[in-house]
């Protein structure tokens, strides 16, 4: 599991803010993801466009390990299953999400 922090210029994008009508101004916009791939890793691929979001490809900025450092290793079908709930908890936090 990993989350990459998004800069603020994502709040442009229409889908985005449609799909966080609860971000709260101020509060970090992330992508949350599951891979098999190191963090760094499937970083860099998103960031070269190989099955990548486009959020992240056009917004993503760094990793955000204390959001998710705690969370591994685990099993990639565990992984799959928390990403909803790592995405909603922060969710609740004010955070901007987006997750496939």
């Amino acid at each position: 599991m990993y989350v990459v922090l998004l800069g603020p210029g994502v709040l442009r994008e229409r889908r985005f803010r449609a799909a966080n009508p609860q971000h709260v101004r101020g509060q970090p916009c992330v992508y949350v993801g599951v891979t098999g791939l190191t963090p760094e890793e499937r970083l860099q691929r998103h960031k070269a466009g190989v099955q990548a979001c486009g959020y992240v490809t056009r917004y993503g900025k760094r990793l955000m390990p204390e959001l998710y450092e705690f969370l591994n290793p685990m099993p990639y079908a565990s992984a799959a299953e928390m990403e909803g709930d790592l995405a909603q908890d922060l969710r609740e936090l004010g955070y901007g999400v987006w997750q496939n």
